[in-house]
């Protein structure tokens, strides 16, 4: 800034010189080029104010005004004597209640004297495919396994798709395992009214609400 300062002073006398001789500038005078070298000093200046405040700040101590303690929420529930599970101990529980329910369901079939077949490890949109008549007719039936008390139960889009795909044909299996104790399956007819969303993965259905639609398995069987 100094270099520019020195450039624009030298430029103003140039120029008051050359007017005093007659020769001024027509697109610059030297009153105005002694204006921007008289502003560039003040901004140098007030630079150099600045600078020497910055010198004199130095760091005052400390002063707390308040704290804070993270607790576990692990911790805090076992002080309490409330349950924690474990991710890992979840997911065994959940495995665990899918598979009664697969069993329940299973037998039913068969106790209806339908010819049931697992297929969930093929990941078409239902956990069951049962034989009607010796093979004229089959059922697709997606399997929901949930504890007692369980407000929710989440359906994946491509189990909604094949339910809205095959209205006739599908079912909705909800059989609710309290313990080691597996209750009698509730079958829902046609439990879907509307596509998810584009980007929806799955959608989490009131649990309540279809057990209420569903019945029991033997009235499903009057109906085909």
């Amino acid at each position: 800034m100094t270099k520019e300062i020195n450039y624009w002073d030298g430029r103003a006398n140039q120029l008051k010189e050359q007017e005093l001789a007659g020769k001024p500038n027509a697109r610059l005078n030297s009153g105005k080029a002694r204006q921007r070298a008289d502003e560039l000093q003040t901004r140098l200046q007030r630079r150099l104010d600045d600078l020497e405040l910055e010198r004199r700040v130095s760091p005052a101590p400390p002063v707390v005004i308040g704290g804070a303690l993270v607790v576990p929420a692990g911790l805090l529930a076992r002080l309490r004597g409330e349950r924690h599970e474990e991710p890992e101990t979840f997911a065994r529980e959940t495995n665990r209640i899918e598979k009664l329910a697969m069993q329940k369901v299973i037998e039913t079939e068969k106790g209806l004297g339908r010819y049931p077949r697992d297929v969930s490890m093929d990941n078409i949109g239902y956990d069951i495919e049962s034989s009607v008549l010796d093979g004229a007719r089959l059922l697709f039936i997606e399997v929901k396994g949930r504890a007692t008390g369980a407000k929710t139960v989440t359906i994946t889009k491509n189990e909604i798709l094949t339910g809205l795909n095959k209205p006739d044909e599908f079912i909705l299996a909800i059989v609710i395992v309290e313990g080691e104790e597996v209750q009698e399956p509730v079958y829902v007819k046609r439990p879907f009214s509307k596509e998810p969303d584009f980007g929806v993965t799955s959608v989490n259905y009131d649990l309540g609400e279809l057990v209420a639609k569903g019945a029991a398995p033997q009235s499903y069987e009057a109906s085909l």
